[in-house]
């Protein structure tokens, strides 16, 4: 219990009335809740208290301890050694007024309070060593007192949870008189509502612009996107995108940058290269840079690629074709930031972050010899698969509609189908007959040449169906042959079993089920004509025996597509 004396730091009358109150409070919760701790800096002219009539002045530190329904197990309270004497009597008012708190003083010495270097790393070696129980107490931090440079390293290492806990703001009454008042923040910005929400809107802001503004309908690609949003806007670590040709790696790369520029996540600019173009000497000159007479015709100085992709991002397209020279070096650029020019001594620096890009099956080309395993590990990190157009067929129709408002923007003709047409158009794309073999890149041509012939900018059905026999003669000439076909599916034992008849037979049925989404949909396109001569019909058990047949599964295929 307060004795006289204690009661004497407050004012008389209602004030002695009002602090039973408070006692009887923090009685009844002092063994219920969980134990609060405060860690704090003394405020070396907030907390001043040598003379008597201190109690008529706030004080922050000892306000916190003064609080009606906030009961302070223990306050860490950090100093400087030149401090002592006013910690200590910090300290014993605290106690005075709070019994139930246990004052304990640290001594922190700054040389300079106002080096933000120095400050951080004494707070940072404190919360590193003192050992923290969040599973018993609950930790403030309190921000009121030290300069600004040690409020906001607090505050940084509050964000960063090197310090557990909830920030803890305290300020004085109008009159600078009573207890003032105090304000817990929760740094887990999920927990406010409108901060949540302005972050779940920006992060679909930024999936739909990482997607071009096309709102897609297939939702692995949108998980995939949403995924990728999170990374990009999180991370400098390299990103590989893995996907066949043309589905559209190199306008995601563009747009991870444009919106890491937007966010200040990067400062520098976007630099992209194929390098598939890239050979021999070329290549080294190309990527690291070469010094005047590096070799004959080396003229001037060149920086390369890396060094001109500094605080920017670097995108390489096609990487499974770098040499396995350029391949070490490119290692060593991405681990430490630095390389050697050719012809040159003396290394350079570039910080970039690398987004790479490929067809290839990269571990296969490990196993093969062509790809380097510790480039291979160094980049696949943060690896993302990019489907073609035929796996995600939802979202024909809305890159249609992106194609032809590119087509107007370019040309300055409006283009459009009538109902029609664009009903064919997309039951063709829709079909198995579809192979969107070059993906995107197909699609775009298509819209070109439709929107080139159509008269007036209005596409009818006519050119529709030229156009679909230019796509189909155009796939079924870039078909691989039956025996190249088959060869990815079975062992050359296994095809010299078959009648060229059965191979040139089973080659077309497994080019139809890649190209169809489901097994009842390409039973239905194998067996239309006889369908109609069965009493019962089940085309996809059809299918599935003649598979059989030859050792073969639906799931087998489409794995292997």
């Amino acid at each position: 219990m307060l004795n006289e004396c204690t009661l004497g730091h407050f004012a008389f009358g209602k004030r002695r009335r009002k602090l039973a109150y408070v006692l009887m409070f923090r009685i009844m919760t002092y063994t219920t809740a969980r134990p609060i701790v405060v860690i704090g800096l003394l405020g070396t002219t907030l907390d001043l208290g040598k003379h008597p009539d201190r109690w008529q002045n706030w004080r922050p530190s000892v306000s916190i301890c003064r609080q009606q329904d906030l009961i302070v197990r223990r306050f860490e309270l950090l100093h400087s050694k030149r401090e002592q004497s006013l910690a200590e009597i910090v300290k014993k008012d605290m106690e005075s007024v709070s019994p139930e708190t246990e004052v304990l003083l640290h001594r922190m010495e700054f040389s300079d309070a106002w080096d933000f270097e120095q400050v951080y790393e004494k707070l940072f070696t404190f919360a590193r060593a003192y050992k923290f129980d969040t599973d018993a107490e609950d930790y403030l931090v309190h921000i009121t007192t030290g300069t600004h440079v040690a409020q906001i390293c607090l505050f940084l290492l509050t964000e960063s949870r090197h310090l557990p806990g909830k920030l803890l703001q305290s300020s004085p009454d109008r009159d600078r008189r009573g207890e003032g008042l105090i304000k817990i923040i929760d740094l887990d910005l999920s927990k406010y509502d409108r901060i949540a929400s302005r972050f779940r809107q920006e992060q679909q802001e930024g999936a739909s612009f990482l997607k071009g503004g096309i709102e897609t309908r297939n939702p692995a690609f949108n998980r995939l996107i949403d995924q990728i949003e999170k990374v990009a806007s999180s991370t400098r670590d390299p990103l590989l995108l893995m996907g066949p040709t043309g589905a559209g790696k190199s306008r995601l790369a563009r747009r991870i940058f444009e919106l890491k520029k937007a966010r200040h996540a990067v400062a520098g600019p976007f630099v992209e290269v194929n390098c598939a173009t890239l050979r021999g000497d070329g290549a080294m000159s190309a990527l690291f840079g070469h010094v005047k007479g590096a070799f004959t015709g080396a003229m001037s100085d060149r920086p390369g690629l890396l060094r001109s992709a500094n605080q920017g991002v670097l995108f390489l397209d096609e990487v499974g074709e770098l040499g396995l020279d350029e391949q070490a070096m490119l290692l060593r650029a991405i681990e430490e930031k630095v390389f050697l020019p050719l012809g040159s001594d003396r290394e350079v620096q570039s910080n970039f972050q690398l987004i790479v890009g490929t067809n290839r099956d990269l571990l296969q080309s490990v196993r093969e010899g062509r790809f380097r395993e510790d480039l291979l590990a160094r980049i696949n990190l943060w690896m993302f698969h990019l489907p073609g157009l035929a796996d995600r067929t939802e979202d024909i129709e809305p890159n249609l509609t992106y194609e032809l408002e590119q087509f107007e923007q370019k040309t300055g003709t409006r283009l459009s189908f009538n109902k029609e047409a664009k009903a064919k158009f997309l039951a063709f794309g829709l079909s198995p007959e579809a192979q969107w073999r070059g993906n995107f890149r197909d699609l775009n041509a298509a819209v070109v040449r439709m929107g080139t012939l159509a008269a007036g900018g209005r596409i009818g059905i006519d050119v529709v169906d030229e156009e679909a026999r230019r796509l189909s003669s155009l796939w079924s000439d870039s078909r691989m042959d039956s025996n190249d076909e088959l060869s990815l599916l079975l062992s050359p034992a296994q095809l010299m079993q078959f009648d060229l008849f059965d191979r040139v037979q089973l080659a077309e049925v497994v080019s139809i089920c890649r190209r169809s989404r489901s097994l009842s949909e390409a039973g239905r396109s194998l067996f239309n004509i006889s369908r109609g001569r069965k009493g019962t019909t089940n085309d996809a058990d059809r299918l599935r025996k003649y598979l059989n047949r030859f050792g073969l599964t639906w799931d087998h295929l489409r794995s292997q597509r």
